[in-house]
């Protein structure tokens, strides 16, 4: 049931690290606005309605794991239309890795884990797939154009 999403991006793992953890960089790729506080048990809130901050956001989730520059794994809240099934009791987990390749590039594995065998659950898995993997290409794409304050350390 784990959503497992793969990518291979030409920019360094600090780099990268730096455009998960900080709240001015993940805007640039990711969701309009963010509050982050990198460290274990830090806010990992976006917000993807910033005028409206109590729909479309994971306000209230936390990091759960921050191993910089391998490993940050975070409480996720789902959209909206999900928000009843996904937003209440136990969250699910997306836990990203970031591992060096010996091209210079930087592999990417997200996984997205907890998902229970509901039909509502089933029918967020299938829209999370398509999310992430999409959200994947919008880092890829912005880290490897050169634009952005993305591009420079």
């Amino acid at each position: 049931m784990t959503i497992v999403q793969e990518t291979v991006i030409q920019a360094d793992v600090h780099l990268l690290w730096r455009a998960w953890t900080e709240s001015a960089r993940i805007t640039e790729w990711f969701a309009p606005a963010a509050e982050i506080e990198p460290k274990a048990g830090g806010k990992f809130e976006l917000y993807f309605n910033p005028a409206n901050r109590e729909s479309m956001c994971t306000a209230g989730c936390i990091l759960l794991q921050y191993d910089e520059p391998h490993i940050l794994a975070f409480e996720w809240k789902g959209p909206d239309p999900f928000a009843e099934t996904m937003n209440q009791g136990n969250l699910t987990t997306v836990k990203v890795s970031f591992r060096p390749e010996q091209d210079g590039g930087t592999r990417i594995t997200l996984e997205h884990t907890g998902w229970k065998d509901t039909e509502a659950l089933l029918q967020a898995r299938e829209w999370h797939v398509d999310a992430w993997r999409g959200m994947l290409a919008s880092l890829k794409s912005n880290m490897e154009s050169g634009e952005g304050i993305l591009c420079c350390q």
